[in-house]
């Protein structure tokens, strides 16, 4: 089953149990994964769809901040919940060591020396963590790795 089919069903059942706010955040990640399609004429794979979540999680998190700052802790825990759903579709996280001995692979196969070079890593990091790791934490630490080195 295509997590875009899992998604659908498990709306679907949603609708069921009468959840109203898991339907909502599951009919806004069907919304996003359709826009898409439509955008670019296409029917999206498993890998495409965990781009998208990633999106909208980034974005939540991103909205998350702006809540806080703003006084809205209501909002905030409204986002919070929509990312837990969202996060139940994306693959297992790495843990911080994995991904360290990742990025030390990247670097070492890459010959990356400077600042200069993060282009070539993340290039190769990308499609190994996609998904599985938070690619702003990612980039930070290749920035402090390189720039260390």
């Amino acid at each position: 089953m295509s997590l875009k089919d899992k998604i659908k069903d498990d709306m679907k059942q949603a609708m069921r149990d009468k959840n109203e706010s898991r339907v909502g955040t599951l009919r806004m990640l069907s919304a996003a994964i359709q826009r898409r399609e439509v955008d670019e004429r296409i029917q999206l794979d498993d890998a495409q769809v965990i781009a998208v979540i990633e999106k909208l999680v980034k974005q939540g998190r991103e909205s998350i901040e702006q809540y806080v700052k703003g006084g809205r802790p209501e909002l905030a825990d409204k986002e919070s919940r929509e990312i837990a759903i969202f996060q139940a579709y994306l693959p297992q996280q790495l843990s911080e060591a994995e991904v360290d001995k990742l990025i030390a692979e990247a670097v070492a196969a890459s010959g990356a020396t400077s600042a200069k070079d993060m282009g070539k890593v993340m290039g190769l990091l990308k499609p190994k963590l996609a998904g599985r790791a938070d690619m702003g934490k990612v980039g930070a630490k290749i920035k402090t790795k390189l720039g260390a080195g």
